[in-house]
């Protein structure tokens, strides 16, 4: 079944609405500049001008974080006027947002009825904060020692979707306008829900966006794109994006990789190493980020960290060792702190950088492997019959 969406459609932001039910207005935020000068044409502006109104939009929206058409004050009343009453400028909505005792905050992001992505924002990452962004609702990979592996994929995201996920947080942190000093969101990671290069064209899409230097500004090279392995999609993702590339490991062999990551199945090591050696611009100032996370008595011995420098000879690379995070019914302990830094001391003697990364988010579900939505894929007939009942007991 093929889950991805009409990205042509006028509004990827708004609600799904229901069969005669009447629709909303479609939202300019997380649009292209593409779409951004269609909008403008569609209210009437001259094809001339098309372009220089959409690149005002466009510093509006993602510069400035606009939410109101009255705050483009370069743009005449009455085209203001038309814009507000064909378009609006509102974000997906924001559900819940959870601070955990660290200070790394989760947003619990509501994309249409019944239809939920998490995103995360982790605070003083090597001097700078991460913004952790999902790019599916739900996965297909089902990795065992992964939360969001046991909830089924409901659908891809736009890339409008990813995009507006950092304006959401941008939002709460009051990062607007933008700017390059004393910024708290400085790097983007594709380490939510999902996978991302199963959704190449709208993460390629949403990356546009939010690089873009007259917008938010957030660099490709403080992009990271972690992949479970989609070997086909591995060398595109670099021609596309130019983004840092991280691979969620776990294992040194088949056997064990085939029972952690089932994708492995499909594109077992050999390929994988082999995809990874040919992403582009891959140098050691443009290394590679290995995940591997820490599961007790699993994957944690010493000769499985010896194993792990076999496998990544020749290849410009850190390695990341995540202490497992526990969440529900998982059935993985985290490995002993000795291990851990045992199992590190191997890899760094080997002249690899090796940190350890400090769980962070933990308390509130928000760490690496935690995160999963409830939604689900409802029909819209039941949606009616929910929001039906609600009303009536209102």
């Amino acid at each position: 079944m093929n889950h991805a969406l009409n990205i042509s459609a006028a509004n990827p932001n708004a609600p799904r609405l229901n069969e005669g039910e009447t629709a909303l207005p479609t939202s300019l935020a997380g649009m292209t500049r593409a779409q951004l000068r269609e909008a403008a044409i569609q209210i009437g502006v001259d094809e001339k001008k098309a372009k220089m109104r959409a690149e005002q939009l466009w510093r509006w929206i993602y510069h400035y974080g606009a939410q109101s058409f009255d705050d483009m004050t370069n743009i005449s009343k009455d085209l203001r006027a038309k814009m507000a009453a064909e378009f609006t400028l509102t974000r997906p909505r924001l559900t819940e947002r959870q601070v955990s005792v660290d200070g790394t905050r989760k947003y619990l992001i509501e994309l249409s009825p019944g239809v939920e992505c998490e995103t995360v924002f982790i605070p003083d990452v090597a001097k700078s904060g991460a913004l952790c962004v999902s790019s599916q609702v739900g996965c297909t990979l089902n990795c065992t020692f992964c939360h969001t592996g046991t909830q089924a994929l409901v659908r891809n995201l736009t890339a409008a979707e990813i995009a507006a996920q950092v304006m959401i947080a941008r939002d709460d942190l009051q990062e607007w306008p933008t700017s390059n000093e004393n910024r708290k969101i400085t790097n983007i990671v594709f380490m939510g829900m999902g996978e991302p290069l199963y959704n190449l064209d709208n993460v390629s899409d949403s990356i546009d966006i939010i690089s873009d230097g007259e917008g938010m500004g957030i660099g490709r090279r403080r992009t990271t794109v972690s992949t479970s392995g989609v070997v086909p999609k591995i060398k595109e993702l670099g021609e596309r994006t130019g983004t840092m590339l991280a691979i969620s490991l776990h294992a040194t062999n088949d056997d064990l990789r085939n029972e952690l990551v089932p994708l492995n199945k499909k594109y077992p090591l050999a390929e994988l190493m082999d995809a990874i050696r040919q992403y582009p611009g891959l140098n050691n100032s443009k290394r590679v980020t290995f995940e591997y996370v820490m599961l007790k008595g699993v994957n944690d011995s010493l000769a499985e960290a010896r194993e792990l420098v076999k496998l990544l000879k020749g290849v410009p690379a850190k390695i990341n060792l995540i202490p497992f995070n526990p969440w529900p019914d998982s059935p993985y302990e985290c490995s002993d702190w000795d291990q851990i830094e045992a199992f590190a001391d191997v890899v760094n003697r080997a002249g690899y950088a090796s940190p350890v990364r400090t769980p962070r988010g933990r308390d509130i579900l928000a760490a690496c492997g935690q995160l999963r939505s409830e939604s689900q894929k409802v029909r819209a007939s039941e949606l009616r019959k929910q929001r039906l009942a609600g009303e009536g007991q209102g």
